[in-house]
């Protein structure tokens, strides 16, 4: 990326909280923490920090259901540091157990911080409703507390032996840099690494034959609610068209949902639509805040809104506006090095090789009015309904009588 002063290093293994047994959920977030506290080299999470703030890095790190990632970012003239600090802590952390100790502490108020933030646990209840508490995809990445007071040394280096194989590991750097010294410096540091192969995952199949509800009771100002169904895996054939669905649906401040449940009823602050996906699944939702009382008027708002793209066509302006909408935010987003380097390492760790921004522009572009009409009578049905919400709410029956499309 000639045109930027920036680049960014990011070292990402293909692994995450679905490679957990019951036993180990929330070990890989654990061990992320772990990187950053300490090696041979530098002997303490501060000396790590130190040496990035020294030069004005912005750094983190990342655990999802399938990934988990480090990176910094950096002035392309201090790409070297970078380089060095994040190799030194993907190779070789000491993962000392009296860190491990004072870690747990600081994890569990990780876990009591987004307890407190419903709007970032709801996804929780939806996750643990559409996969099942059973299954790897039904659970927390950040594990449960009992989980984080018992991991030992030994389960971290168990983990990281049979997840953090070469064959899973993806090191990108995007930005402004020498590409032959770049990709000399990155196999002098990686070339190393013993060989494995990457780890299994347990399949996931919907089963579901009725639409389900899961209440967790809480005392909030504010009613959370995640209403979706299961949908495509990576690189399904409608992959496009349902990017575009969930858009119209809701994706901005012009779309129907946006529109019918903020602007016309005044029922929530926020309200949006999101697609996740996975190699063997995935799924629609909508996410909206509302306030308590108008909790089932907004359920059957958004119903309403699947019920009308089912039977209604899409007009072309509409359809147009969508598409032009994902064209504008997905290349915007991809402006900066640190987000192109995330969207490269993901993508290769997803589907195998980098997916270039073109491609995915001319996807959209393939989308056709009856495509989204096909795909809405496709996913929206009564009996793959899955309704989680987060307030101070106990009876989930009469949210049942209106869960029908």
């Amino acid at each position: 990326m000639p045109g930027t002063e920036t680049a960014t290093v990011i070292a990402m293994t293909g692994t995450g909280s679905r490679y957990e047994d019951t036993r180990e959920n929330g070990l890989a977030h654990f061990l992320e923490h772990m990187f950053f506290k300490g090696t041979k080299e530098r002997p303490s999470a501060r000396a790590i920090s130190e040496e990035l703030d020294s030069v004005g890095s912005v750094y983190n790190a990342f655990t999802s259901k399938e990934r988990t990632a480090y990176y910094a970012k950096v002035s392309s003239r201090y790409l070297d540091t970078a380089l060095d600090v994040i190799s030194d802590i993907f190779l070789n952390s000491a993962l000392p157990s009296k860190e491990i100790t004072k870690e747990r502490g600081a994890i569990i108020q990780e876990i009591d911080m987004y307890e407190d933030m419903p709007m970032r646990t709801v996804d929780n209840v939806f996750d643990a409703l559409i996969f099942g508490e059973e299954h790897p995809l039904g659970r927390t990445i950040l594990g449960p507390k009992e989980n984080i007071r018992a991991f030992t040394r030994k389960d971290f280096a168990a983990y990281l032996k049979r997840n953090y194989t070469p064959l899973n590991t993806v090191v990108c750097v995007a930005g402004a840099f020498s590409g032959s010294k770049v990709l000399a410096t990155l196999e002098k540091a990686f070339g190393s690494l013993k060989h494995g192969n990457p780890p299994n995952y347990i399949t996931f199949t919907s089963e579901q034959s009725a639409p389900r509800i899961s209440i967790k009771h809480k005392n909030t100002d504010q009613t959370h609610v995640m209403l979706g169904v299961p949908a495509y895996p990576y690189l399904h054939k409608d992959e496009f068209a349902l990017a575009v669905l969930a858009t119209i649906l809701g994706g901005g401040m012009s779309s129907r949902l946006f529109l019918e449940v903020r602007e016309k009823r005044g029922l929530a602050y926020s309200v949006r639509a999101t697609v996740e996906n996975y190699p063997d699944t995935g799924y629609l939702a909508v996410q909206a805040g509302v306030e308590h009382g108008k909790l089932e008027k907004t359920v059957k708002t958004i119903l309403a809104e699947f019920k009308k793209i089912k039977r209604e066509k899409v007009s072309s302006t509409e359809l147009d506006k969508a598409k032009n909408y994902i064209k504008g935010t997905m290349t915007l987003h991809l402006e900066t090095s640190d987000a192109v380097a995330e969207h490269a390492a993901s993508t290769m760790i997803n589907i195998g090789r980098v997916r270039p921004l073109d491609e995915i522009l001319a996807g959209i572009d393939t989308v056709r009015i009856d495509d989204i009409q096909r795909v809405a009578s496709d996913l929206l049905q009564t009996d793959k309904l899955n309704l989680a919400v987060i307030g101070p709410h106990t009876n989930a029956e009469v949210l049942q009588t209106a869960m029908r499309l």
